[in-house]
């Protein structure tokens, strides 16, 4: 079964968010920390484990220091 084009985008978008973490040099524990949830969350979330609410996603890119709507570019 393929994965619908939606899904395929929000895989993109979770692999940028994992990137800009990791060129900001956190660890999921550090990026825990800094967005207030355990760094299980964090590793979920980048694993598509978990789907990301939007102001969960806010917190993400504020913590990161990146723009949200570079991120929502990925999903058009």
């Amino acid at each position: 079964m393929m994965e619908s084009p939606s899904t395929l985008r929000y895989q993109t978008l979770l692999r940028w968010l994992k990137h800009q973490r990791i060129e900001q040099g956190l660890t999921v524990r550090e990026l825990g920390v800094l967005i207030e949830k355990p760094f299980q969350f964090v590793s979920k979330v980048e694993t598509g484990k978990r789907k990301l609410g939007i102001y969960e996603y806010m917190q993400y890119c504020k913590a990161l220091g990146v723009d949200y709507r570079e991120g929502l570019k990925l999903l058009e």
